[in-house]
């Protein structure tokens, strides 16, 4: 039998706070713009910053909602690494079972990790994890260390 590396995700309050600081600032700098421009005269690029700046809100949203508070039905909780694939459980309760095409993807920077998979009826899924949803940084690393295999 393959040997399973079973991993527990927290809330990652420090990263909420990193995810504010970076969505905030350019929300409300679209959203001023927009604005000074709607009144200068200028009324069809306006509607394109407002475009802008819902998107970009609604994608920090997203991000700080379902990756790092996880509080989203589809938010991961853990994560179950074996060589036949990965199973991620999800808030809802449901389990993914990545089992073909799993691909783990890392970034330069060494804070998050991406993995991709075909589930057992061939639907695509994506999940990000973030380091501070670990509880520490040698649980992280076996986490990147466990995923190698998919790489």
């Amino acid at each position: 039998m393959a040997s399973r590396d079973d991993f527990q995700l927290v809330k990652d309050t420090r990263g909420v706070y990193w995810d504010l600081a970076l969505y905030v600032p350019t929300v409300i700098a679209l959203a001023s713009v927009a604005f000074q421009l709607w009144y200068s005269g200028n009324q069809n690029f306006t509607y394109l910053l407002l475009f802008l700046t819902t998107f970009i809100a609604l994608i920090g949203f997203n991000r700080i909602a379902k990756t790092r508070l996880m509080l989203l039905a589809s938010s991961p909780v853990a994560l179950s690494v074996s060589r036949k694939g990965v199973s991620v459980s999800l808030r809802s309760g449901d389990a993914v079972e990545l089992v073909n095409e799993v691909r783990f993807f890392s970034d330069f920077a060494g804070k998050s990790i991406g993995l991709t998979g075909l589930d057992m009826s061939s639907k695509r899924c994506q999940f990000v994890f973030h380091k501070g949803q670990f509880s520490d940084d040698s649980t992280f690393d076996a986490a990147k260390a466990a995923l190698r295999i998919f790489k």
